[in-house]
């Protein structure tokens, strides 16, 4: 039994690839923005996956209108056509170190492999400003993302990291990420923002590497 059958359950893929209960969308890629979900943590330097997912949706013109997934699993969606091609984009409900669950619901409901899906969260380790693409690595201390490692039980899939910089004093990281970003810091932080989403899009239509290609280094 697989990993995603051991979670969820058994449930059979559509024989076409396509997306159950996807709206009649054939979903071949997915951008899934990690965060904390209610208004306590809007606008903070944690959700910063939340908001670039919600800038590429807006580019694409897809609603973030639908939540999916059971109890331990769910997200808040959007499903739609983007260049011609079936796109989904996500945020989950779950707590950010229980974020694996809510991505394998959505790999279990789109009936994706994990290289089909971009993870979109905050790096502490990359400065303010930058954005870098990969097909692999650790969490790095994401709490987010090492429930994703978890829950797929490998760190290989594709990941989208937005730059927070680490200007905080010793042991104030937490009380950092929480926070939202500074006045002197919007700038650069809705830059980073508007570079993830367009980022983000680049790899549901052209593919990881191109999208490497194209924005690492920028």
């Amino acid at each position: 039994m697989s990993w995603l059958s051991r979670l969820l359950g058994s449930r059979p893929a559509p024989p076409d690839g396509g997306a159950p209960d996807a709206g009649g969308v054939d979903v071949r890629r997915l951008l899934v923005g990690l965060g904390n979900p209610g208004p306590d943590y809007v606008g903070t330097r944690h959700n910063a996956g939340f908001e670039a997912i919600e800038r590429a949706a807006d580019a694409a013109g897809i609603a973030l209108d639908a939540e999916v997934g059971g109890r331990a699993g769910r997200s808040v969606v959007g499903e739609g056509l983007y260049r011609g091609h079936g796109l989904a984009l996500a945020k989950p409900l779950t707590f950010m170190n229980r974020s694996g669950a809510a991505y394998a619901a959505l790999l279990d409901r789109y009936g994706l492999d994990a290289a089909d899906v971009l993870l979109v969260y905050d790096d502490l380790a990359l400065p303010l400003g930058q954005v870098r693409l990969r097909g692999k690595g650790s969490a790095g201390g994401h709490n987010g993302v090492q429930s994703v490692i978890d829950a797929l039980g490998t760190a290989e899939f594709p990941r989208l990291r937005i730059g927070l910089g680490d200007s905080f004093p010793p042991g104030g990281q937490v009380d950092y990420v929480l926070a939202p970003f500074d006045d002197g810091e919007r700038a650069a932080a809705d830059a980073a923002l508007d570079l993830a989403a367009e980022a983000a899009l680049a790899f549901a239509h052209d593919g990881l590497a191109a999208a490497m290609n194209q924005f690492n280094g920028r």
